[in-house]
């Protein structure tokens, strides 16, 4: 069976509920082989969905150099809007918006995105409205084919009620579930596609020693909150290894919305890829599973301060 696929909103794009996140396989440039062999892979299976963003070092470029041959099996979505070291303009401004998305173009090697999200840009950034309007032009002169914001809290639930956004990208997993209440009811009400990143969490079960470099302090907020949920895989009819449990525990709950088309996870690691495809497959949690997920989380965020990590 191939990975299930959902509509992005009103894009009306079929993605597979399951995306690739291609910054890891930028950053880490040594196994660039291994990414690329992996990530072919994963179209071979189905999976449609390749999200880069300027920022990510080499990203753009790694998509473009030995992915290219393979542009119409995939959605492709980069993000813009921070400082690009080689545009001479300021971050969140008409001119990086403008220059950023031809750079893209470039080298990704593709003659148009299909999604282009500007990348966590307070909300003040798009009440004025200048940096969208300019997305809005690249989509109107075909190089993008469909805008909208990547970020989280208030930005993310206000960009979703505005007529030219249709796609946002946001955190949700089962230790952070504000999202989940102020965003996912908004983007029903316009019909925008929900890309979700973060949806395992950051495998935040996994004692801090256990991760690796820059994910040591990555991973810290999601590994407190789940300490102090105490989430238990077995209750909620996951026994046996907790290390294979959560995986599946985490990813079938954020897929268990159904406002939510795609989540992105970056990996380098072939059985990973592997895995998470299985679980992809698996469908949603059941509804007594999301209900106690849910309950855990409000019951352990006692102030209520658990707010989305941006």
């Amino acid at each position: 069976m191939n990975i299930p696929r959902r509509i992005l909103g009103r894009t009306g794009l079929q993605v597979s509920v399951l995306g690739f996140g291609s910054a890891p396989a930028a950053f880490l440039k040594t196994e660039v082989a291994k990414a690329t062999a992996m990530l072919n892979e994963m179209l071979d299976a189905g999976v449609n969905v390749l999200d880069t963003a300027a920022m990510y070092p080499g990203s753009e470029a790694f998509i473009g150099d030995h992915l290219a041959s393979r542009r119409k099996d995939y959605v492709l979505i980069s993000k813009c809007g921070t400082k690009v070291a080689e545009i001479d303009a300021p971050p969140w401004s008409v001119k990086l918006i403008s220059q950023s998305v031809d750079r893209a173009l470039k080298l990704l090697k593709t003659d148009h995105l299909d999604v282009m999200l500007l990348h966590s840009c307070e909300k003040k950034y798009l009440e004025q409205g200048d940096l969208l309007a300019e997305l809005v032009k690249a989509r109107d002169a075909g190089k993008v084919k469909h805008v909208g914001y990547s970020g989280d809290n208030e930005p993310v639930a206000y960009a979703a009620s505005l007529p030219d956004v249709e796609v946002v990208e946001t955190s949700i997993n089962i230790a952070d579930q504000h999202n989940i209440d102020l965003l996912l009811p908004v983007a029903k009400k316009h019909n925008v596609g929900v890309i979700t990143k973060r949806p395992i969490a950051n495998a935040a079960w996994k004692d801090l020693s256990q991760q690796q470099g820059m994910y040591q302090d990555y991973a810290k907020t999601y590994t407190q909150r789940l300490a102090t949920m105490k989430l238990c895989p077995a209750e909620l009819g996951f026994p046996g290894d907790t290390a294979k449990a959560f995986p599946e525990l985490a990813l079938r709950f954020t897929l268990s919305f159904p406002e939510v088309s795609t989540a992105i996870i970056g990996t380098t690691n072939p059985d990973n890829a592997r895995a998470n495809l299985d679980i992809a497959k698996a469908g949603p949690l059941n509804a007594d599973a999301i209900a106690k997920i849910r309950a855990t989380f409000r019951q352990a965020d006692v102030d209520g301060k658990w707010t989305a990590q941006t």
